[in-house]
């Protein structure tokens, strides 16, 4: 124990120390006061009025106008986006605005662009009418001459076959009602308007229904598309001509063409009238489609000037209404002259909150000072680390399993080494690694453009980022070819096959009695021999060095969760945790997974044909029995029983003593404390938060920590054996990679190269690049990001880490300008 105990305390490991501070600000300078809180971003505000709704706060006439003003601001957004404007904002140039001239410019801009979009609309609805009546005049026009030139050939068949007379004297007037201009002599009438095309079949159907099939439809393409004036969508529509006799038709025809959305439009039987119209239509036409171009350049050109300065108003106006917000969550002090607001802050950070408000002092030409001063607060405070843009990418990753508590191990400082690791170990491919880190200099190169708002985006670049951004070019090559390359070459596999750094140490044998490899020098320097490739022994040689491995690795991790809970423990000072968890826990895992790991290392190194599954199975079926081949060193085999003993005693030593002493401890506290306090008028005890005896003390009940405890042990008994085997999925996923690699390359790459076709060969090549590309490298890349995820949650982090803290969570404008962009 003295070992840990001369160890530093790694408090550089942890978050920043807070401090509760309240402030006191007079009314005149508080709304300065507050915003520049906002520029420096460093303190977090409580809610003193938290029992008040939004609209009972003092602040909130504000609030509803700077909510008014983002709606204007979003209406001009969504005009500037329906347009097609392109805008440049630029937040250099920012206009010197005061909130009410802003609020009197949106409202003239507002009033402007309502303006103009009616007088837009209107002009819009009457160019579609236009246009409407337009190709009704060009269409219905050819059905009414062809229907009069077949009607009157009909006429005139008739009166010849039928009558021989040739003195008109002598017809009667049935006859003379048969002698031209037919519509009017014979009441045949007609309606002419413009249908949507989808509408058209149901129309035709109900039309005839309606009249009882005593009509004539005549329909055809409308050859331009008219703009639909519910929807503003460009759409087919197709012009039609009704013929019908009677008044009662022409009022179910009108009727039904109301109902259908149908535009009816005169159109005259004259041929010349037609021309003549169809010219003045489509002189109105050409006369308001100028100016509706002129409207619409007049529109577009305040709508840029809007949309230069929209991104610095947006600003202004989150600014002043977040302002108002956090003021909204103050109190005033009892002579209404003064806002008192709580809140936390880094230490650190206390002299810069300082001169800040001092600063807000002078600005709002106060006579008096903020005054600004420590609390004492039995609540836990935030938690605040303080990351750069290589450290926040890690830190995400651990924020999302659960927020560390106050001054608790941040797991995040060891994620930095040990995720990229295990990911490489998983992926096991430093050919298919030098892609992805082809990939992600791309996405470094263009990480302005993309921004850092997703975390995938962060995962591929966090190990190529550094805290000084002049040596990010550099250093990011550097890490992550040495964490994901280099990790990868120790397999050897580049591309699904094992290439040479050196030259090998085995040969082929020759005959029967040597077939297979025969060593004939020291051992491959570094990774595995590439002579291992195609042999026999490849697959079990592999599979053993992975899963071996898989354990040394899980070991050693599983082992630094428990060692930072013993820092953790020391930190805040808890000796319980460290005597009667850390070290029964340390003891039962290497006991039987320590002991694993050692029998793995004097294996490797000793070259023994052991049975490492036969040495761990009977160590408890049969502890006295004899080893025989199995022995790996001398005294195994008593080491063994010792280490047994060990790991049974270590069950009950986390299970029973340390909820019996808590129980001793709350007795002895609080022995003679059974009598309690009598509130009298004079004396209430709930309006004095200061008093010690208002000080707030949990009820010990002793079954529900035994139960607790007993959760825990038992928990942790079987983690180590789940984990442990867990870790086995590195060994796993690099399996699965190299021979979907190997199956990929020999089935289809080498396949499709031994054929002479071209066409062949490049098919292949296109379903390799492909099959990689995907599956290798995108399919792979997620699955194996995953799992190390999932081993850092559940394997690792659960050793130790507790996850149930709050971040904290600064007032700061810069988080508005980064939720804008």
């Amino acid at each position: 124990m003295k070992f840990f105990n001369d160890l530093p305390p790694m408090d550089h490991f942890r978050s920043e120390n807070m401090s509760l501070v309240q402030l006191i600000m007079p009314v005149e300078s508080a709304q300065h006061a507050v915003s520049y809180l906002g520029e420096l971003g460093l303190l977090q505000f409580k809610d003193l009025n938290g029992d008040k709704s939004p609209f009972q706060r003092t602040f909130v006439n504000q609030v509803k106008r700077c909510s008014e003003m983002s709606r204007k601001l979003r209406f001009f957004a969504d005009q500037i986006s329906k347009a097609g404007v392109t805008t440049y904002p630029n937040p250099d140039s920012e206009e010197v605005i005061d909130l009410e001239q802003l609020e009197i410019r949106l409202s003239e801009h507002e009033g402007e662009l309502l303006e103009m979009n009616r007088n837009s609309e209107k002009l819009q609805q009457t160019y579609n009418e236009l246009l409407e009546f337009k190709l009704v005049l060009l269409k219905a026009g050819r059905f009414l001459g062809s229907a009069q030139n077949h009607l009157v050939m009909a006429e005139t068949e008739l009166v010849e076959n039928t009558y021989s007379i040739k003195n008109e004297d002598r017809l009667s007037l049935l006859e003379q009602s048969m002698q031209p201009e037919p519509s009017k002599k014979a009441g045949l009438r007609f309606i002419s308007g413009i249908i949507c095309k989808s509408k058209e079949l149901i129309f035709e159907r109900m039309l005839f229904r309606a009249t009882r099939g005593n009509m004539f439809f005549n329909q055809a393409p409308a050859g331009e598309q008219v703009m639909d004036p519910v929807s503003g969508e460009m759409v087919h529509k197709t012009v039609f001509v009704v013929f019908f006799s009677g008044d009662q038709a022409r009022s179910k025809i009108l009727k039904i063409c109301q109902a259908f959305g149908a535009n009816c439009y005169p159109v005259p039987e004259e041929n010349n009238k037609q021309k003549q119209l169809t010219h003045e239509v489509s002189l109105r036409l050409s006369e308001l489609e100028a100016t509706l171009d002129a409207g619409t350049c007049h529109r577009n050109k305040a709508l840029a000037s809007i949309g230069s300065q929209l991104w610095n108003w947006t600003i202004m106006v989150k600014k002043e209404k977040s302002v108002y917000d956090t003021l909204n969550m103050l109190n005033f002090d009892v002579t209404k002259k003064c806002l008192v607001g709580e809140g936390w802050c880094p230490t650190f950070a206390k002299p810069q909150i300082k001169e800040a408000l001092h600063q807000a002092t002078i600005h709002s030409n106060s006579q008096v000072g903020i005054i600004f001063h420590d609390m004492d607060s039995s609540e836990s405070p935030p938690t605040y680390f303080r990351t750069n843009r290589f450290t926040n990418a890690f830190q995400e990753i651990v924020d999302a399993y659960g927020v560390a508590r106050f001054q608790e191990a941040n797991p995040a400082v060891y994620s930095v080494i040990t995720f990229p690791f295990l990911f490489a170990v998983m992926f096991g491919d430093w050919g298919h690694g030098l892609c992805l880190l082809f990939g992600s200099l791309v996405l470094i190169l263009r990480e302005k453009k993309l921004g850092s708002q997703v975390l995938l985006f962060n995962f591929l670049r966090m190990p190529l980022e550094i805290i000084d951004y002049r040596f990010v070019k550099s250093f990011r090559v550097k890490c992550h070819l040495s964490q994901h390359v280099s990790t990868s070459y120790l397999y050897g596999l580049c591309g699904s096959d094992l290439k040479h750094a050196v030259s090998t140490s085995y040969l082929y044998g020759l005959d029967a009695q040597t077939a297979g490899l025969i060593k004939f020098r020291d051992p491959y320097p570094f990774g595995v021999d590439p002579k291992w490739r195609g042999s026999r022994s490849e697959l079990p040689f592999l599979n053993s060095l992975k899963m071996k491995m898989s354990i040394l690795l899980g070991v050693c991790q599983m082992n630094l969760g428990i060692i930072l809970s013993y820092f953790d423990a020391k930190f805040h000072g808890n000796p319980l945790d460290i005597q009667y968890q850390f070290i029964p826990q340390i003891i039962f895992l290497n006991s039987l997974f320590g002991y694993l790991a050692l029998l793995i290392v004097i294996k490797w190194c000793t070259g023994s044909q052991a049975d490492l599954y036969h040495v761990m199975i009977y160590m408890f079926l049969d502890p006295f029995g004899n080893l025989g081949e199995n022995q790996l060193f001398w005294g195994q085999k008593e080491l063994q029983m010792l280490l047994l003993i060990l790991a049974v005693v270590a069950v009950p030593w986390m299970l029973f003593p340390k909820p019996f002493i808590l129980k001793k401890q709350h007795t002895e506290r609080f022995q003679g404390r059974t009598y309690g306090f009598l509130g009298t008028s004079e004396m209430d005890l709930d309006h004095e938060p200061d008093s010690a005896r208002h000080q707030h003390q949990e009820d010990f009940n002793f079954s529900e920590i035994f139960v607790h405890q007993m959760i825990h042990s038992i928990e942790f008994v079987l983690g180590a054996v789940s984990n442990t085997a867990s870790y086995l999925r590195l060994w796993a996923l690099s399996l699965a990679h190299s021979e979907l690699s190997t199956v990929f390359y020999e089935k289809l790459l080498l396949l499709a190269w031994g054929y002479d076709s071209i066409i062949i060969r490049i098919a292949g090549l296109a379903v390799f690049a492909f099959a990689t590309t995907f599956i290798l490298l995108m399919m792979e890349t997620l699955s194996a990001f995953l799992h190390a995820l999932r081993l850092h949650w559940v394997e690792f982090m659960n050793k130790f880490y507790h996850g149930d803290g709050y971040k904290f969570k600064p007032f700061s404008f810069k988080a508005l300008a980064d939720e804008e962009d």
